[in-house]
């Protein structure tokens, strides 16, 4: 039987989600539930600490749509969209994290409500992927408001949009842009914080609370990874993390450093700087001293040049590497390969040569790994370190070679070994 009021509704759909769903039921616990004043909140909100919502908005959902709407507010909170924007435009931000969302939730079996927007081709995308895609022109409505973000910097987006006072209680009536005004006045941004997890309070609030500061962001982003990290560990030890969730959620604990750092730091540590105990010899006495040996790093750089990788990526890619090079002894021996490797490489460039691309590649004939691996086999060499810079798009050899490999990939596949580091 359906609940016949919003807070029971709600407290039905909690309850079912840590039931079946026990990963996002645990994220939605860590928002206390509030009722909204229909003059500002036109269907649900959070500002990564409470989760808000409008009555009559709920009123309208099946249990189904109101599990969706409450595990979409907690995944918001737990991918960080409320600390990623940057110097992005908000409106195309908010949209672009919520295209990353629903998928999710419609693909771990969840029932969106009518309005939710449910774009397959971003399955499995970040905000960050999707941003780019969307036109600026573009006048979707996100399915909830975010309140942790204000239009700080001038940034636009959603300047020409109704206040709050004007937009309507009936979701379904008239357009609103579900973008919160900063509340001023004293008294207005405030609320009460009931415990995680508490019964939603009686009383809606009189207006939404402020944007978040700074240092709120950084607390917040620090409490969501914990919250994440133990709602997956209680998950997967109740054996329902899975699927396409389970594959964000494991990259999106990993450690997070630019692509940048993760190459040098790699390049660094093949750099073999030591001291060794080597007795000298007998014309130099008898007395054994440490020396300090130093040995250049062997890398090959291999570039996919089959058209899916464009000229300005590949030029900022060996900016960087040269970069790099120019603080180490590096050999680098650069391949270039599409399907077939190009026939008038390979280019050799020893520490003292600047790396650079030796001319412009033109793409076509699909993309193969396998040319670039035979190449190092049949050289009968060991490299410190394979740099493949690809979008990852082409089958991968079944065994790794017998050195460490690392993928710089531009795009969302995955790799079956070697260490991936994600450009985008």
């Amino acid at each position: 039987m359906l609940p016949k009021d919003a807070e029971t509704k709600l407290a039905a759909a909690r309850t079912r989600l840590i039931l079946d769903k026990p990963f996002l039921g645990a994220l939605v616990l860590r928002l206390p539930v509030k009722e909204g004043s229909p003059g500002w909140c036109r269907t649900t909100a959070t500002d990564a600490k409470t989760f808000y919502f409008n009555r009559a908005y709920i009123d309208r959902l099946s249990l189904s749509q109101t599990e969706f709407i409450l595990a979409h507010e907690a995944l918001h909170c737990a991918l960080q969209h409320f600390a990623r924007r940057g110097h992005r435009v908000q409106h195309k931000w908010d949209l672009a994290c919520d295209f990353a969302v629903n998928p999710l939730l419609v693909n771990d079996g969840l029932m969106p409500p009518p309005e939710a927007v449910v774009l397959n081709q971003f399955d499995g995308m970040t905000a960050e992927e999707i941003y780019p895609c969307l036109d600026d022109n573009l006048d979707n409505e996100t399915l909830d408001q975010h309140l942790y973000d204000g239009d700080e910097g001038g940034q636009g987006g959603d300047s020409d949009r109704q206040p709050p006072s004007e937009q309507p209680s009936d979701p379904h009536q008239g357009e609103s842009s579900g973008k919160p005004q900063s509340a001023g006045g004293s008294g207005t941004g405030e609320r009460q914080q009931s415990g995680a997890g508490s019964a939603p309070s009686g009383e809606p609030d009189d207006g939404p609370p402020a944007p978040l500061d700074a240092q709120e962001r950084e607390q917040l982003s620090q409490r969501w990874q914990q919250y994440v990290a133990s709602a997956a560990q209680q998950a997967q030890a109740a054996g329902k993390l899975g699927g396409s969730l389970a594959r964000l959620i494991e990259q999106w604990l990993q450690p997070k450093l630019p692509w940048r750092s993760l190459l040098a730091h790699y390049l660094f540590d093949t750099a073999r700087n030591d001291y060794n105990y080597m007795r000298p010899s007998r014309r130099e006495g008898d007395m054994i001293l440490p020396s300090l040996k130093s040995s250049q790093s062997n890398v090959v750089v291999a570039v996919d040049v089959s058209g899916s990788v464009g000229d300005q990526e590949l030029a900022e890619f060996a900016g960087e590497i040269n970069a790099i090079k120019g603080a180490l002894p590096v050999r680098i021996t650069l391949l270039a390969c599409d399907a077939q490797l190009a026939e008038d490489g390979p280019w050799i460039y020893e520490p003292w040569e600047e790396f650079r691309l030796p001319r412009a590649f033109t793409g076509g004939g699909g993309t193969r790994f396998e040319p670039v691996f035979d190449w190092v086999e049949s050289q009968d060499i060991r490299p410190d370190v394979l740099l493949y810079f690809t979008d990852g798009d082409a089958p991968f050899p079944k065994m790794p070679p017998g050195y460490p490999v690392l993928w710089l990939i531009k795009g969302k596949r995955p790799t079956p070994w070697g260490r991936r580091i994600q450009l985008n």
